[in-house]
């Protein structure tokens, strides 16, 4: 076990730490899915267009975009522990501020709020486990971390659905407050991690920069960064793309948001199988496969024509991308090194989230340009160009980490 983790002459055991390691993630997931399908709605209500209220809804994956820089500076120098717990009340901040403001604008700085608390937990939260769990156990630990995310963004939107039913829409905000309130709660609980002490006689370690840190991995964030930024892409633009070619096919939007939802579902199947793949036998055996999975019913989408051919494309792309949960953050964590470990995480998810931003503009302009399916097939071999790029600088080794 690392001298860092959390100390304990045990074998380690994930299931000891699930509740501290997971619930919070889970908690944060639950906030999250509570409120997006109604942020859009709240924004309309306010007085802003269709294409306003989109924008607006952007502005949450903006905010965790430039924030991820600050959000390693926050952990470095707080702890990891803190930063969980400030990020939960400063989400909680920005959700009552959407809840109660009648401003477009401030609703529209709640949302870029939520995205920086977003950067800030998600890198804290993944620092942590990167520190206190055995390389050997590490693929688990973090597909299971995303995992229990996905988990959380699946039953927000239900939970709040309940709640808009009883009480309106102001209900949702208060599920993902109340969420985010259990979140902070179990943060403040978490182990505080145990390092090594320094060897006596041995000069102390220098604090490294942010600018030395990226000096140092510039290669690997030119090679294999490049990869994750294209993963992050296609993982983004598959939401998009199934609601829009079910209303390209006609469908009702209550079959849409069916199709959508069982696709969610299967993704949550295989998280954990796909980390212990990861753990036993290589980052490679999961990457690739499920990129492959991904790219071949991306690119038969268009050919689909109604709801059955649509939902069984999406089931196999929700299946793929399940495989690849927690897949960049165990490369972020196998590379990351033991001093600077919060700076080069920030730019590993600063890479990702890019990609994530890239996508959905690439989707947008392949559709302007060409057509819808055009488009959606672009996608499939987007995921084709990454399987590559990350078969090529991907280590062959089981695993590697510091």
């Amino acid at each position: 076990m690392s001298s860092s983790s959390v100390a304990s002459a045990e074998p380690f055991s994930l299931r000891r730490i699930a509740v501290s390691a997971f619930g919070p993630s889970l908690l944060f997931g639950i906030g999250e899915g509570a409120i997006l399908p109604v942020a859009p709605l709240t924004a309309r209500d306010l007085g802003a267009s269709v294409p306003t209220a989109a924008l607006i809804v952007t502005l949450i994956g903006v905010g965790s975009l430039v924030s991820n820089i600050p959000a390693s500076l926050i952990t470095m120098k707080r702890g990891e522990r803190w930063a969980i717990v400030a990020a939960a009340l400063w989400s909680i901040a920005a959700l009552a501020m959407c809840a109660l403001t009648g401003h477009l604008g401030l609703f529209a700085a709640g949302a870029f709020m939520v995205g920086m608390s977003q950067a800030v937990y998600s890198l804290a939260r993944q620092s942590y486990l990167t520190e206190a769990v055995p390389p050997e156990h590490r693929a688990r630990a973090l597909s299971t971390l995303g995992g229990s995310m996905r988990v959380g963004l699946f039953i927000g939107p239900f939970l709040a659905a309940a709640a808009i039913h009883q009480y309106g829409i102001g209900a949702a905000y208060a599920v993902g407050i109340a969420a985010l309130i259990c979140a902070a709660l179990l943060g403040a609980r978490i182990p505080d991690l145990v390092h090594a002490p320094h060897p006596a006689g041995d000069a102390p370690v220098a604090k490294p920069s942010l600018l030395g840190v990226v000096g140092e991995h510039k290669h690997l964030f030119y090679t294999l960064g490049i990869g994750v930024l294209l993963v992050s892409a296609v993982r983004t633009t598959r939401q998009a793309v199934i609601p829009l070619w079910a209303d390209h096919l006609a469908l009702a939007p209550s079959v849409a948001a069916l199709i959508y939802g069982i696709a969610g579902g299967v993704e949550m199947l295989v998280f954990y199988p796909a980390g212990k793949v990861m753990d036993k036998k290589g980052r490679l055996w999961v990457a690739i496969p499920s990129l492959i999975t991904m790219g071949i019913p991306l690119l038969l989408m268009p050919f689909t024509t109604g709801s059955h051919t649509l939902l069984l494309a999406a089931a196999v792309v929700g299946f793929g991308n399940g495989m690849g949960s927690g897949l960049i953050m165990t490369l972020g964590a196998d590379h990351s090194p033991r001093h600077g470990r919060a700076h080069f995480l920030g730019v590993w998810r600063l890479m990702a989230d890019l990609g994530s931003t890239a996508g959905p503009a690439l989707l947008s302009f392949i559709t302007a340009s060409l057509t819808l399916g055009a488009a959606i097939g672009a996608t499939g071999l987007l995921a084709f160009a990454a399987a590559a790029q990350l078969a090529y600088w991907i280590p062959r080794s089981p695993r590697s980490g510091h």
